[in-house]
């Protein structure tokens, strides 16, 4: 991937981190996007893994700011060869209760600014006649889960939007696929796993071991370093004929 641009949204740690990281092992320059710019992150990154990095930050619901944040690498690049749509925000609530303006913003970070993301690498995409596309879905864009319904609607649609482009795509040198992880490491996990842990009056570990026995038949997490590897396959020559598709990677828990 020497000499390939990608960007990769919500960026600064976790799965969008690890996920940059991969790619910079295997040789692309990166833009790390966050909401705020993630320069720390940028650093060493670049320092890591000896490739260029830009730091970019962007509020993701809003169209202007999409624009803005892609018109700079765009002009210094010429194109973003690989695009991973990460970024995203959840709120948990029953849908009676669930405030209007967190579904509008989930609508608007989850699966518009994917969109407009799309749109706007697509046309240097398809001039190169080369391009990466990859949209992280989620368990649940195959199956539901109570107070969380802007988080199973928007990973849902996000299958049909790299179905849409996938086909639109399929004879011009890009793909577009989706990747669908089930139980990370996160903080957030990792925090109502604990949180489970002392309401229960039993060790973290068990909690731990209880929570994945419950969803994922491997019974561990999902390494973030793995999901990061999935997507630098799918950049990959030996993946070029892979397009639209939506690959779990959840040890087990969607066939369970």
């Amino acid at each position: 991937m020497k000499d390939k641009w990608a960007l990769v949204t919500g960026a600064t740690a976790g799965l969008g981190l690890a996920v940059a990281e991969s790619l910079a092992g295997a040789g692309a320059n990166i833009v790390l996007h966050d909401l705020v710019a993630p320069r720390d992150a940028a650093d060493r990154l670049a320092a890591r893994f000896g490739v260029e990095v830009i730091a970019a930050e962007a509020d993701l619901s809003q169209r202007a700011a999409i624009e803005t944040m892609m018109a700079a690498p765009l002009d210094r690049c010429g194109a973003i060869d690989i695009l991973v749509n990460n970024a995203v925000v959840r709120h948990f609530a029953a849908t009676e209760q669930f405030p209007p303006e967190a579904w509008d913003r989930a609508l608007a970070v989850n699966l518009s600014a994917p969109f407009h993301l799309i749109r706007l690498a697509l046309p240097a995409m398809k001039q190169r006649g080369w391009g990466r596309i990859i949209n992280m879905a989620s368990i649940y864009s195959t199956r539901a889960v109570e107070d969380r319904i802007d988080y199973v609607t928007t990973k849902t649609a996000i299958l049909g939007i790299t179905r849409a482009v996938a086909l639109e795509t399929a004879r011009t040198g890009i793909t577009c696929n989706a990747v669908a992880p089930g139980t990370l490491p996160t903080s957030a996990i990792q925090g109502k796993i604990a949180a489970i842990a002392a309401q229960a009056g039993k060790s973290v570990q068990d909690a731990t071991e209880d929570y994945l026995a419950e969803r994922q038949p491997s019974r561990r997490f999902i390494a973030m370093e793995a999901v990061g590897a999935l997507v630098a396959f799918l950049c990959s020559a030996a993946a070029q004929d892979i397009t639209g598709a939506a690959l779990p990677i959840d040890g087990g828990w969607s066939i369970a």
